[in-house]
Order: structure tokens, then C-alpha cells, then sequence
């Protein structure tokens, strides 16, 4: 069994890692961490984990989490940098499912994040956790930087495209939209269902922190730099990600479906649908699955792809349950067969 332990376990990647983790055959919680709710039973915060989770929240401290083989953190950024190396050198690996290890350069992490790094030397050795790609990496690595869930989705529907240089790499754009728990468990005026609901809009069309995430990642693909428009978008409803992606073919007769059915055949949570298919977020609802459909409108030279995933689960929580059983050894797809939930 694996002995885990998460950190920040009030929030909904928190919760959702709980949700996941307590149905896992080869995973014991052992710890659960809340300075907030410090000696509250979780299942009294979250009822649906009644008779699954018997643990209460405890403070976060490294002696009482040293005994776990993986600790996740599911806490704002900022707060795994600073408690990371002890843990480290305590032998615990790390899945971190904030932003505090996805950027390499950490002057890039201090314009996006507003705060200097805390342990910049440890940034070089962090993994990204995109199985797709890194999971040779993933195997052997002490920290995992889990992915974020715009990154997830744009960088799946991005990659095939890309790996075989079929297309303009400077003049590609995600339009990308939103449930409102992408926002976290807060209270914020923007997210009540007074102000979001019967509503739809952009926001950091200026610039969004995910953007150097997936910039950083698709350049690795193409060594070179890339051109991305990113605009996110929140829309009303509560989980869910629809990324639609537009790029210019720069070579000719190319059979699209194919290439992404080739590039995603033995993935296990990625779905090439049918041609001139149409994923909706509700078909991931729940799943640790990105759905992925190709477009190419009326034979012209523009592509686009339609990306759709749970934010919660494969754009967070069950991607990075995905990630704990590939570092253990484990069947990648153990305790991740949910059906999505429909309706």
C-alpha cells in the first residue's frame, strides 16, 4: 500500500483527491491537513465522504507527514516552496497540484506569482506531471509538478500538431472556457451564483499565469519559441473545461484524424473521438479523461481542435492520482475507472 498524505485538503482539489484516493485499492490516507479545520472529522466539512474518509484534519506539520511514501499538496501558491525541501530530504515524495514547481525559470514564477521563489535550486529537478508526455520521467522522480487544468487541456489537443511540425507554431490560439471551481473554494463576489450564473465572460485577456505554463511546455515539443493567444473564459456551471483551439496547417494532405488517433492510441485517458465528433464537457464530467475531437472547416488550411476535460479531475485531482500511480509502479489506470456522470 502506499501511505499518502495531503496537505491543504479543504479545497476542491483537496476534497476531489480524497473522493479519489479513499476508493484507491492501493492507497491508505494516512494524514489530512487543515490549519483551519484542525480537528475537524472530514467527513463533518464534506458529507459525501461519510463512511469512506474516518480521518479529521490535523496542522500541517512534516513530522506528522515523514512516515507517508507521497504527500500531495492541494494548497493556494506559494505554500508548497516553503515546506517541500524538508519533506525532500525526509525521503516523502511530493506531487504538488499548485503552480510552485511548473515553471522553470524562477524569475518567470516571480512575474506571474507576485513572490520570489523559495527553494529555486529545487526547480530543475521538479518533473511535469503530464504522463502523455514526461511519464519515462515521472517513474524515478522525487517531486512532481502537477499540471494545471487550461495547460492540460490546450497542451493535449496541441501536441500531435506540433510533435510532427504541421503547423504555424507562432500564430497559434486557445479560446478557453471555465467552470467556476477553476477559481478554488473561496469566497469571491465574482463566483456567486448571483453574479456568474445566466452570464459568460473572458478574464485575463491581458495576460493569464497559465499561459507561460503552456508556453513553456509546447516550446519543449518545437525548441523554439511559439506564438500563443490564450483568452480563459468563466462560464456557469460548476466543473468543466472547453478548449478550442485554432492553428494554420503549413503542410498539405495531411489526414488529421489519423495523426491523433496514432498519437493518442495507447494513452489510457485520452479519447480521439469519431470524425466531425463534438465533445461536450458533461462526457468527462467526473472522469480522468480529456476528449478530443479535429476539425478542419471546409477543407481550408485552419484546424481546430475541441478539448474538453473535468478541471477537477484530469486537469487536477485525478491526473494527479494518475501521475502517484505511475511514480509507485502501479497500473496507471488504478482507482481512476469512474464513468463520468451524466447528467
Amino acid at each position: 500500500m502506499v501511505r499518502v498524505g495531503i496537505v491543504g485538503g479543504t479545497g476542491y482539489t483537496g476534497v476531489e483527491l480524497l473522493r479519489l484516493l479513499a476508493a484507491h485499492p492501493e492507497a491508505e490516507l494516512v494524514a489530512i491537513t487543515s490549519r483551519s479545520e484542525a480537528g475537524v472529522p472530514v467527513a463533518e466539512l464534506f458529507p459525501n465522504l461519510r463512511g469512506h474518509v474516518d480521518l479529521a484534519f490535523t496542522a500541517p506539520d512534516p513530522d506528522a507527514l515523514q512516515d507517508c511514501d507521497v504527500v500531495f499538496f492541494a494548497t493556494p501558491n506559494g505554500i508548497a516552496m516553503e515546506m517541500v525541501p524538508e519533506l525532500l530530504s525526509r525521503g516523502v515524495r511530493i506531487i504538488d497540484l499548485a503552480a510552485d514547481f511548473r515553471l522553470r525559470d524562477p524569475a518567470v514564477w516571480e512575474k506571474w506569482y507576485g513572490v520570489p521563489h523559495a527553494c529555486p535550486d529545487i526547480l530543475a529537478e521538479a518533473v511535469y506531471g503530464l504522463p502523455e508526455v514526461n511519464r519515462v520521467a515521472i517513474r524515478e522522480a522525487r517531486l512532481v509538478a502537477n499540471p494545471g487544468c487550461y495547460p492540460t487541456a490546450v497542451q493535449l489537443g496541441f501536441l500531435p500538431l506540433l510533435e510532427q511540425g504541421l503547423v504555424d507554431e507562432s500564430r497559434l490560439i486557445a479560446d478557453s472556457k471555465s467552470g467556476a471551481s477553476g477559481a478554488g473554494r473561496k469566497a469571491v463576489v465574482g463566483s456567486l451564483l448571483a453574479e456568474a450564473g445566466e452570464s459568460f465572460k473572458a478574464y485575463g485577456v491581458a495576460g493569464h499565469r497559465h499561459q507561460p505554463e503552456i508556453r513553456q511546455g509546447l516550446e519543449r515539443v518545437v525548441d523554439k519559441a511559439i506564438g500563443l493567444t490564450f483568452v480563459p473564459h468563466l462560464v456557469p456551471m460548476s466543473r468543466g473545461i472547453h478548449a478550442t483551439l485554432y492553428s494554420e496547417l503549413t503542410a498539405a494532405d495531411v489526414d488529421l484524424q489519423v495523426l491523433f488517433e496514432d498519437r493518442y492510441r495507447d494513452e489510457p485517458f485520452v479519447d480521439v473521438m469519431p470524425a466531425g465528433a463534438m465533445p461536450e464537457t458533461r462526457s468527462v464530467r467526473g472522469a480522468n479523461v480529456c476528449r478530443l475531437a479535429v476539425h478542419q472547416p471546409l477543407g481550408g488550411r485552419t484546424v481546430v481542435v475541441l478539448s474538453v476535460i473535468d478541471n477537477l479531475v484530469k486537469g487536477a485531482s485525478g491526473q494527479a492520482v494518475q501521475n502517484m500511480n505511475i511514480m509507485f509502479g502501479l497500473d496507471e489506470t488504478t482507482g481512476l475507472g469512474a464513468i463520468a456522470l451524466i447528467p
